[in-house]
């Protein structure tokens, strides 16, 4: 083949014909814009699967082109917006980062109810069907699921009793850490993922709820000395994460695409994800081993102590909910004798 020739195969087949054009193309195409950098856990073990998947069970008619590290433009809090005005066609979230718009889903925000991942995955697919609909009535959910559980991570200053938390700033994800943290006796900052590095490096903050999984990719690590947890394996708390369809580009599937989307999340996905999420702390916690880190377990007793504190940000959720007619105690049961069954 002559040079010239050559010059317009490339150019057929990026036109669209011509002997290059060997790949056929996707009948549908959707955009799913998310918040982690690519080298996250969520990136590499939860979404590439999940997409290849999805393409697969189509016949590779369906395809999913994901834009992680707000790619597309936006703040985290944003995301939201996003899939239901249709901008993107997917998103993946925290629901936490707009306070006040699913007020019955910050119940697996308060201290204390979320148990394991596993666990509360499952329990969210029962909640969604009992409470949630009408919260999410504008929304396609795929998945509403969990991380492993918040730890605090400190700076400087380590936290090894209820009074060592006086005074401090501490970052949160959502409103429920909010409460926590200051039911502490600390200010609460609340702010996205992506802010916390740079309010580590500065010391505007003290510490930050977290999970393992995350601070290798944002290099929390090596801004802080300590992690703190509790005993046993419950973390403090979680944040719950949605990943959601806009609702049109889901009606304007055909039968069978739906299908594969139905087949391939939720309930299926679930424990997927409860996977992913908990083997994504130990790189985390080698991280921090490596650098030196020290790693606090709070006794028995000062848990205890903690837990009783943090009846307090309950009570503000309990409180705050009733203001809109709704009855938290219930929700609140609920929530946690799903979270019973599903340990079991």
């Amino acid at each position: 083949m002559t040079r010239a020739l050559a010059i317009l195969a490339v150019l057929g087949a990026l036109a669209g014909f011509g002997p290059a054009d060997t790949a056929r193309a996707a009948d549908y195409t959707m955009r799913l814009h998310h918040l982690s950098p690519p080298v996250s856990a969520a990136s590499r073990l939860f979404f590439a699967p999940w997409v290849k998947r999805v393409n697969e069970r189509s016949g590779k008619r369906l395809q999913i082109d994901v834009y992680p590290s707000m790619q597309l433009g936006g703040r985290p809090p944003q995301l939201i917006d996003q899939v239901r005005d249709g901008v993107v066609d997917m998103v993946w979230t925290l629901p936490g980062y707009t306070p006040g718009r699913f007020p019955r889903l910050e119940v697996f925000h308060l201290p204390f109810v979320h148990t394991t991942t596993h666990a509360t995955n499952m329990a969210l697919q029962d909640f969604q069907e009992m409470h949630l609909q009408e919260e999410f009535k504008d929304y396609k959910i795929l998945l509403l699921h969990v991380h492993a559980g918040n730890v605090f991570i400190m700076r400087n200053k380590p936290l090894r009793r209820l009074e060592d938390f006086k005074g401090l700033k501490i970052r949160t994800p959502h409103r429920g850490g909010s409460w926590f943290i200051e039911a502490m006796g600390a200010t609460a900052v609340g702010t996205p993922i992506g802010e916390v590095t740079p309010l580590l490096s500065r010391g505007v903050i003290d510490g930050a709820l977290v999970p393992y999984e995350i601070i290798w990719p944002f290099k929390m690590h090596e801004m802080t000395k300590y992690s703190v947890d509790i005993p046993g394996n419950a973390r403090v708390q979680t944040a719950v994460f949605f990943l959601g369809m806009h609702k049109k580009s889901y009606e304007k599937l055909p039968a069978d695409l739906k299908k594969v989307i139905d087949d391939t999340t939720g309930r299926a996905l679930a424990p997927i994800a409860a996977d992913v999420w908990d083997k994504a702390e130990q790189p985390g916690i080698d991280a921090a081993k490596k650098r030196g880190n020290e790693f606090i377990f709070l006794s028995d007793a000062e848990t205890d102590r903690i837990r009783k504190a943090s009846e307090a940000a309950i009570g503000r959720w309990l409180a705050l909910v009733k203001d809109r007619g709704i009855d938290g105690e219930k929700v609140l049961s609920d929530a946690r004798a799903l979270l019973d069954k599903h340990a079991k």
